[in-house]
């Protein structure tokens, strides 16, 4: 069968270009490079909302900061609840309430059964702190050089204008012979070049350390100024942790609604992650302040320190501040040495220096495992960062903040972003 040769019709609408769908040509708008009226809009909704976000934080920053130790804690009740039912079949409310009020009654019985030995011990370490801070003050005097550092300079008062005298009354003499008048200094001027002459006394080390504590004091504990605010801030964090032990599911399914679809899987691998590094450092950070407490408290009672209890406390308190807490709780220990001699002052920073290093390479790697590792420059530039900002509170959630900075900068940009093989903690599919 031969092939019929194709009809001109069908050559003329071969070579004739068929126009543009429809279609076709709103992919084309959409491709075009430019921005909608719709887009401006939505972009500066967000940055007005991300604004105001800010200015509601930066104003109820105190909320904020205890509400996230309210969570903090609460994650740690949850790993306690999730413990306890897998031995006891319990209502998780039940269980939660119970370790809530069952540690703080424990914190509350401890300083009560104390109270008569931190009662009289801090009565002498209120007498004898500010006489080691002038002992040390007259060992830095004997020094020379080295007392000069401490001490800073000695304050003096500015000079001030020179007093210009005023012409005394013309006498007979100076009539005939047309001298100029004599000048007379007045009272105020006498006065004047005699206060001039005189520098105000150099202010102690006690006077500096004092002043400085006092501006301190002011700037950091601000929110304890007010013992209602005090009050209600523990119990916003007895009530957080109670909420959030008994059913965490709830807050994390929450969480999750925020998200969209495709990211939720995502988003909650982070948020697990991010609870277990946490919860993990928190149960860390309280073991390590009751073995740092009860540890110094027995070497400076071997030392013969007085006050050694509440020195012992104020050193398991302050562990919960990493890097920063440890130093600060040694300068009261330091100074009670002095009392005694410089001998034992010294014998103090050694002990101090022994328990910090068996703190950093035994108690801590046994208890953290398989954390979160936070490079030691970088926790000291967050704290001090926090503690600029919003004092206190900023400080003791620094390291907490960092942790779960940290573990999302791993996974969502590290991982996802760059594509390196990072990992946050080994065991994370264990918990």
């Amino acid at each position: 069968m031969s092939e019929k040769p194709p009809s001109p019709h069908s050559a003329v609408s071969a070579a004739t270009p068929t126009p543009a769908t429809p279609v076709r040509a709103a992919e084309r708008r959409r491709r075009q490079i430019g921005w909608r009226t719709s887009d401006v809009l939505r972009a500066a909704a967000a940055v007005a909302a991300m604004y105001l976000a800010l200015r509601l934080i930066w104003l109820a920053q105190t909320v904020f900061l205890t509400a996230f130790l309210g969570v903090l804690f609460g994650l740690a009740v949850s790993a306690g609840v999730d413990w306890v039912r897998a031995r006891v079949r319990a209502p998780r409310g039940l269980i939660a309430a119970l370790i809530v009020l069952g540690s703080a009654g424990a914190i509350v019985g401890f300083f009560v059964v104390s109270g008569p030995v931190l009662a009289t011990q801090s009565q002498e370490l209120q007498t004898k702190l500010p006489e080691a801070i002038d002992k040390i003050d007259q060992w830095a005097q004997s020094k020379g050089f080295l007392g000069s550092l401490i001490r800073g300079r000695s304050s003096t008062t500015a000079p001030g204008p020179t007093p210009q005298p005023v012409k005394g009354p013309e006498t007979p003499a100076e009539r005939t012979t047309g001298a100029s008048p004599r000048q007379v200094p007045t009272d105020s001027a006498l006065a004047a070049t005699a206060g001039a002459s005189t520098t105000a006394p150099p202010q102690t080390l006690k006077q500096r350390i004092l002043g400085q504590l006092a501006g301190l004091t002011r700037y950091l504990f601000g929110f304890l100024s007010s013992t209602i605010s005090v009050f209600a801030g523990l119990v916003l964090i007895l009530v957080l942790s109670i909420y959030i032990g008994a059913d965490p599911d709830t807050y994390h399914d929450g969480l999750m609604k925020l998200f969209a679809k495709p990211w939720r899987k995502r988003a909650g691998e982070v948020l697990t992650a991010i609870s277990i590094a946490l919860r993990k450092w928190l149960v860390t950070q309280l073991i390590a302040m009751v073995v740092i407490g009860v540890v110094s408290t027995i070497v400076l009672l071997i030392l013969g320190v007085n006050a050694a209890v509440p020195l012992g406390v104020i050193a398991g308190l302050l562990e919960f501040v990493p890097t920063v807490g440890p130093i600060l709780s040694a300068l009261p220990a330091v100074a009670m040495g002095f009392v005694d001699s410089p001998q034992k002052a010294l014998a103090v920073i050694v002990a101090y220096i022994a328990i910090q290093q068996m703190e950093n390479y035994l108690l801590i790697p046994f208890l953290m495992r398989e954390g979160v590792d936070l490079p030691p420059a970088l926790t000291i530039i967050a704290q001090a960062l926090m503690a600029l900002i919003f004092g206190f509170l900023g400080l003791l959630c620094a390291v907490p903040l960092l942790a779960a900075t940290m573990v999302a900068v791993k996974m969502l940009y590290v991982q996802d972003v760059v594509g390196e093989p990072v990992e946050v903690f080994e065991d994370l599919e264990d918990d």
